[in-house]
């Protein structure tokens, strides 16, 4: 598929929102009749937001033209929408103009934005593009979510990674909730993005491959989670609870640096300081005593013992774990 419908998505959307509302829940009487269908019938709802049952049917069908916000107002508090559903639907009724489709060309991502996430010493981070692309992180998000850089551009997705690889379903500890939080926003951008031709086909693939991500796109739940706590069982450092907040670029919003922190003098804290020894890339030690003549330096040469190699630490992330990726430029 070229794009998403956006017409039919509508549709979709305020059926599954109607489907999960009861009589009871709206202050409606429930006269125990058989329903052919769970949730409020479609006469019940334009009740309780005072359009005619017409017009709303008119609508639930992708034939409404010009709904008014007031009109997308009552709906929403009729179905007792979230702020993240109402912009949702919103989205989806009142399209903005078509715009030109986006390029396939990857984001571009501030040098000074890399020296920043490099300058985190001690705090997982990395940037999040279009679809939930992974653009940009740094070395100690390589080591806890796995090296972004042995991985293709197009692999570098958030979604496609909990679904289609092993290891990183392996490393949430509440990979159920995980799953549910990436295809919810992706359902929030697909809303913002319908004519997005990549979306369209990491939706198909993902949609062909994966039967958990099939059931949670049909159910078509949205949520913009921008803060919580991510459990983890790493294979290395064993169990890690880290909080995260997302920051949007107030001069790009497609764009957000996701960080990640444990709570100071925690096991979890611990675990990070472990990873990012291990992570940090190999410097020869710093001299402790002032430069010797030339002289003075062919006598030491001749009568000091050499030093002891110290041993080789676990394999640090690859030569583009700090997010530098020359072949996407993103």
């Amino acid at each position: 598929m070229d794009q998403l419908d956006q017409r039919a998505e509508l549709g979709e959307f305020l059926r599954s929102r109607r489907a999960r509302l009861r009589p009871e829940d709206v202050g409606l009487p429930d006269y125990g009749r058989h329903r052919r269908v769970p949730g409020l019938r479609r006469e019940e709802l334009a009740q309780l937001a005072g359009v005619s049952v017409a017009y709303y049917t008119r609508l639930e069908q992708g034939a409404g033209h010009n709904v008014s916000a007031e009109v997308l107002d009552a709906i929403a508090r009729a179905l007792r929408l979230d702020g993240s559903e109402q912009a949702h639907l919103t989205h989806l009724a009142r399209p903005k103009a078509r715009r030109r489709r986006q390029s396939h060309r990857p984001q571009q991502v501030r040098p000074e934005l890399r020296t920043l996430m490099d300058a985190m010493e001690g705090v997982p981070a990395y940037l999040v593009g279009h679809r939930q692309d992974v653009i940009g992180w740094n070395r100690l998000a390589a080591a806890v979510f796995g090296d972004f850089g042995r991985l293709p551009a197009p692999e570098r997705n958030l979604v496609r990674l909990v679904f289609l690889d092993p290891a990183t379903a392996e490393l949430y500890a509440d990979w159920e909730c995980r799953a549910c939080e990436v295809v919810s926003n992706l359902r929030m951008y697909a809303g913002q993005n319908p004519d997005d031709e990549q979306l369209s086909a990491l939706v198909g693939e993902l949609s062909v491959k994966d039967e958990e991500f099939r059931r949670l796109w049909a159910a078509h739940t949205v949520a913009d989670k921008t803060h919580g706590l991510k459990r983890l069982r790493h294979p290395l450092v064993g169990e890690m609870h880290l909080s995260f907040e997302t920051l949007r670029l107030p001069d790009d919003p497609a764009q957000s640096l996701v960080t990640f922190h444990a709570a100071p003098g925690s096991p979890s804290a611990d675990a990070l300081r472990l990873l990012s020894s291990w992570s940090a890339p190999s410097t020869p030690p710093a001299s402790s005593t002032p430069p010797a003549s030339s002289a003075q330096s062919s006598a030491s040469a001749q009568s000091t013992p050499s030093v002891p190699s110290a041993p080789s630490a676990p394999s640090a992330p690859s030569k583009e774990a700090d997010g530098r990726d020359p072949a996407a430029t993103a």
